[in-house]
């Protein structure tokens, strides 16, 4: 095992992995899809990023942050209802078809939205435009995690470092794209965003839709031991951890969106309306950077403990914002939400990986993302409001109250196993074909793993996301 490329038997990792072996980790990873996969998928889903933040900009540079914020809000919207019907159509008919299709539909839209809003449509034009913008968003985020996931087969740790690793990604790229899109309305034109993110679209959606790691309708992926779409029927995808882990993306979503639509206000008000981007870069420094750290040492804390208290320490420092009067001072404030922000995000989708069933693992990853849209889009519609009537403290007091509530929401969890975070389901029928028990013995746990009684869980395989008792460890089971 101290060799790079092993051919690994999902073993139980003892302790925290070493420098040596995170490094080896990524070229594993990096051996998994090849190169071009992270960095197809990098850039295809950075249209996600850059669309709402270059609408904020190019329509509240016309016609103030209000008409601004509603028109964000109806692309969001369009987003989290179209998420998981993207998920659920990739997963039956295979990633391929459904992805080339919502590309040069979503491309083609964004475009005309732009139209829209420099020809001087009304608002209905543009709020609809807005609608389908976000209803044919192609999810590449969350459908690359699902890709990683069948990928990895039943190699946990090697799964854990592909999700960690596809999470950070996706946070650098929902950080770097609003400061992209903050730099190109001021050094370009406000419609800027709009128009590169859906060349982006096209041409990387295109490139990532047709990448050989593509999952079709028959053959849920490459990897030999995944499940078969063909399985999915009457496999159900809710559980209480999986709606836990929804509730608490809509409110992480409502906490960046309350946030970001302060900073928009805010820079407005100070006459430097195209800034708002460039503080927010702040956040996608900080946030990069502990993504990365928490993939190369990922310490021995179970998941649920991590999403536990990284939301906690999130919601602590969000509170900074309702002081912030100036734009140095919106930077260092979002800039110390960002220490939190991906490492949440990387303990959540990787408990989506456990809680949602493996023959609908695209429409679990999609609903949580979509629980991140719906968050915003509600949020961008409450904050654009109040910003506009009562600056941009009301809507920072909006992050600070999502932030909050998401933390108490966490926290309140901790004991109930019922309710708890995930999982209706263990991980380790994932690696084989269709069946939720393993072939070897018991129902819904790997050979390497103890029983499922979460409460005295030595849960050697935590590390990579596969804790076997997610829902409690209210006394923080210590790992191995």
């Amino acid at each position: 095992m101290s060799q790079p490329h092993p051919t690994p038997v999902p073993t139980p990792a003892p302790a925290p992995a070493p420098p040596a072996a995170a490094a080896g980790g990524f070229r594993r990873v990096f051996a998994l899809g090849g190169t071009a996969l992270p960095l197809y998928a990098f850039l295809a889903r950075l249209p996600a990023a850059l669309c709402p933040v270059g609408t904020l900009l190019l329509i509240n540079a016309r016609d103030g942050i209000g008409d601004a914020g509603a028109v964000a809000a109806a692309l969001w919207f369009g987003q989290a209802l179209g998420g998981p019907l993207i998920g659920r159509l990739a997963d039956r008919r295979g990633h391929r078809p459904v992805l080339l299709v919502a590309c040069a539909a979503n491309s083609a839209v964004l475009l005309a939205l732009v139209a829209a809003v420099l020809g001087g449509l009304p608002p209905a034009a543009r709020m609809a435009l807005a609608v389908a913008a976000g209803l044919t968003v192609p999810q590449i985020g969350p459908l690359a995690r699902a890709r990683w996931a069948r990928l990895a087969g039943g190699d946990k740790k090697l799964l854990g470092s592909a999700l960690s690793f596809d999470t950070t990604l996706d946070e650098v790229g929902f950080m770097v794209g609003p400061a992209l899109a903050g730099i190109l309305a001021v050094t370009v034109h406000p419609a800027s965003a709009l128009v590169i993110a859906a060349a982006l679209m096209l041409v990387f959606g295109t490139l990532f839709a047709v990448h050989p790691t593509a999952p079709g309708p028959a053959v849920a992926a490459p990897a030999p031991a995944a499940a078969t779409p063909g399985a999915r029927a009457g496999v159900g995808l809710w559980s209480p951890g999986l709606g836990l882990l929804f509730a608490l993306a809509v409110l992480q979503g409502a906490a960046w969106s309350g946030a970001n639509t302060g900073v928009n206000a805010l820079a407005a008000s100070l006459g430097e309306a195209g800034a708002a981007g460039l503080v927010w870069a702040a956040m996608a420094v900080t946030s990069s950077l502990a993504g990365f750290v928490t993939v190369s040492r990922p310490g021995s804390a179970d998941l649920t403990v991590r999403l536990r208290w990284t939301i906690a320490v999130q919601a602590v420092l969000t509170l900074p914002l309702l002081a912030v009067s100036g734009l140095w001072g919106a930077a260092f404030a979002v800039a110390g939400i960002g220490l939190a922000v991906a490492p949440h995000l990387i303990a959540l989708f990787g408990l989506v990986e456990r809680a949602g069933p493996a023959e609908r693992m695209g429409e679990a990853m999609t609903v949580v993302g979509s629980g991140l849209i719906l968050g915003q889009a509600l949020a961008a519609a409450v904050s654009g409001l109040l910003a506009s009537a009562h600056g941009h403290r009301a809507a920072f007091a909006v992050a600070c109250a999502a932030a909050a509530a998401s933390a108490v929401l966490a926290l309140s969890s901790a004991g109930r196993t019922g309710t708890g975070l995930p999982p209706h389901q263990d991980p380790e029928p994932r690696q084989d074909p269709g069946p939720r028990q393993d072939a070897g013995g018991r129902p819904a746990l790997g050979p390497h793993q103890e029983p499922a009684p979460h409460q005295g869980a030595r849960s050697p395989a935590v590390r990579t996301g596969r804790t076997p008792s997610p829902p409690s460890p209210s006394p923080g089971p210590r790992r191995s």
